[in-house]
């Protein structure tokens, strides 16, 4: 059975008593809204943190809600928070039949784009899942085209080859969990499948937020 790459979106509200305990799994949480205590870290609007053991998170004194992307073995459930005073629910899930071999990497990472910006037609050498946190975009992939609003999640199996028009009257946004070969911490993943769209002038400007060895490995 494939892995499985889940992205969740957790709301905690400002209760002292309100705490949400992780088991372990590699995982990245993208704070959107206000700022939490992430295994004894402060994590605010913006900010991100990545690990893979069990962790405990708390709100901060106005709430959070937060980006939740975990990895794990096909035959592992959903792992949908269950505690007072908080929400959580499933964005999406991605089994993962693209999954490098050998050793592997968590990158999380934002990609954005100027007004009417695009991603020239491209592949990655890893999948991961992408959830626009601002504007508008439209992905191109497989013979289809769907476009997202902020808070849409979409999956990128990696070999397919996709192109990305980012809206035309306003920037646009998304927040990135690629799993990778270990071989490309501190590289680009992004291969470009026209011979004339490498020497292109890019508009597309990335922010990597962790880019960190994972010790995940498939049940035998």
């Amino acid at each position: 059975m494939h892995p499985v790459l889940r992205l969740y979106e957790d709301v905690l509200s400002t209760a002292e008593t309100i705490e949400f305990r992780m088991p372990p799994l590699p995982r990245f949480i993208f704070v959107t809204h206000g700022s939490a205590r992430i295994a004894g870290a402060t994590v605010n609007e913006g900010e991100a943190w990545q690990g893979e053991g069990a962790a405990l998170v708390r709100p901060g004194p106005g709430g959070v809600t937060c980006w939740r992307w975990e990895l794990s073995r096909g035959d592992q459930g959903s792992t949908v928070a269950s505690a007072p005073g908080m929400t959580s629910h499933e964005k999406l899930t991605a089994f993962l039949e693209t999954l490098p071999k050998g050793e592997l990497l968590m990158r999380g990472d934002s990609v954005a784009f100027p007004p009417g910006g695009c991603a020239y037609l491209h592949c990655h050498q890893g999948p991961g899942i992408r959830c626009l946190i601002e504007g508008g975009i439209r992905i191109d992939t497989h013979e289809r085209s769907t476009s997202y609003g902020p808070g849409g999640a979409w999956y990128e199996s990696g070999p397919g080859p996709v192109f990305a028009q980012a809206a035309a009257d306003k920037a646009s946004r998304f927040i990135r969990v690629m799993i990778l070969p270990r071989a490309l911490a501190g590289k680009s993943s992004i291969q470009y499948v026209n011979e004339e769209d490498k020497a292109k002038p890019k508009t597309q400007q990335y922010k990597i937020y962790a880019d960190a060895p994972i010790g995940f490995e498939m049940k035998k």
